[in-house]
């Protein structure tokens, strides 16, 4: 049986790899990509998830447009990081697909409403802006959701955009804190996690001697991906973020990780976007996700490289 999904992302070179591998899997079926402003504005973000369905050959996925913004707060990008395009690194043809005309958030409205209750698993890899914004329009979906898989927050790595908070929880924390209060089954990579898969040269390697059009790109952007975060962290490469969600959703062994309470900061400028993780157990708050901590890097790795082979 395949699993249903909704993508919904800020592409980011590691979201158009995200996404490549969930095209690559025949275990997912992905009902629609919905876009949000994040690591680029939404017109970026619309245009290169569009970009990449290309790349892969698969121009029946539909792509929406979302919220260009974040609930409550000015929106913040990364283009310091991922490029003015989001998808620096490799020079790609625009796309001809057509972005759908129905706003991203009435289309995983519609979704929810019209699939089986229990049947389909949203995955945000940015900003919780448009999942939040779905919540809050139509109450009666929470409860049809089987599960939210999401990159996003820390515990023991701390902030990458500031010392307290990860990229796309600190986006839009409003918005984090409406998803993590919904009582819905919640699996969270962190940078704990996502910090535990750095590229190496002979990892990018294997995606370029692939020989085919998406390896050659995948490398191009992880070679363009992993200059900031060595500077910045002095490591060996750059952490592959959001791949880690698709990664789970077909091998969940690959991730250990607790069950426990997470907490969004929207108060304090000093910690705001913080993800207040219970990792171990010590308030009396009830746990409301499961909190990776660990992962087989050569194991996603491998994963990542063998689908990929297949685009």
């Amino acid at each position: 049986m395949t699993r249903k999904i909704i993508i919904d992302t800020d592409p980011g070179q590691d979201d158009a790899v995200a996404i490549l591998l969930a095209l690559a899997s025949p275990e997912l079926e992905i009902l629609g990509i919905t876009c949000v402003a994040g690591n680029v504005p939404l017109d970026l973000t619309a245009r290169n998830a569009r970009i990449v369905c290309e790349l892969a050959g698969r121009t029946e996925i539909k792509v929406f447009a979302g919220c260009d913004k974040p609930m409550e707060r000015a929106l913040v990008t990364a283009e310091y990081v991922h490029g003015k395009t989001g998808l620096d690194g490799i020079s790609l043809p625009l796309p001809k697909m057509k972005l759908q005309e129905q706003h991203a958030v009435d289309f995983i409205i519609e979704t929810l409403r019209n699939e089986p209750p229990g049947t389909v698993t949203l995955c945000p890899l940015g900003p919780l802006t448009n999942i939040a914004t779905a919540f809050n329009q139509a109450p009666d979906i929470v409860e049809r959701v089987d599960e939210i898989v999401l990159m996003g927050g820390g515990f023991f790595e701390g902030g990458n955009v500031t010392p307290a908070a990860e990229f796309n929880i600190y986006v839009d924390p409003q918005a984090a804190d409406i998803v993590f209060k919904s009582g819905i089954s919640i699996v969270v990579m962190p940078l704990d996690v996502t910090h535990k898969v750095l590229t190496t040269r002979a990892r990018i390697e294997a995606f370029r001697n692939l020989g085919t059009p998406v390896g050659h790109a995948v490398a191009s952007w992880t070679d363009f991906f992993e200059r900031f975060d060595m500077a910045k962290y002095g490591a060996d490469g750059a952490p592959l973020h959001d791949p880690c969600v698709i990664a789970y959703l077909i091998e969940p062994d690959l991730f250990t990780g607790r069950h426990i309470n997470v907490a969004i900061e929207t108060q304090s400028e000093l910690t705001m976007g913080m993800t207040v993780a219970d990792w171990w157990r010590v308030s009396p708050r009830k746990p409301n996700a499961m909190f990776m901590g660990d992962v087989d890097a050569k194991g996603f790795y491998t994963l990542l490289t063998e689908r990929l082979a297949r685009l």
